[in-house]
C-alpha cells in the first residue's frame, strides 16, 4: 500500500509547519549522512528556518576539511 500525493504549498498552519520543518530537516540530515557513508562523499548541508536560525551538518571527513 503506497502513500497518497500531496500538494507542495506553503502550510499555513504554523504549528504544523515547525513540526513538518523540524521532521523533514532531521530526514534531510539523515539522507545526507547516508549518502557520505555509502558513496564516500563529503556532504555538507545548510538550512535555514522560516526564523532565521541556522542548522547545519556536515560528514565526518568533511568536518575535518572546514
Amino acid at each position: 500500500m503506497s502513500r497518497g500525493k500531496i500538494k507542495i504549498r506553503k502550510i499555513d498552519n504554523t504549528t504544523a509547519r515547525q513540526v513538518t520543518f523540524s521532521k523533514r530537516r532531521k530526514g534531510l540530515f539523515k539522507k545526507a549522512e547516508e549518502l557520505a557513508i555509502l558513496c564516500d562523499a563529503q556532504v555538507g548541508v545548510i538550512v535555514s528556518s522560516s526564523t532565521g536560525k541556522l542548522y547545519e551538518h556536515s560528514s565526518n571527513r568533511c568536518r575535518s576539511i572546514l
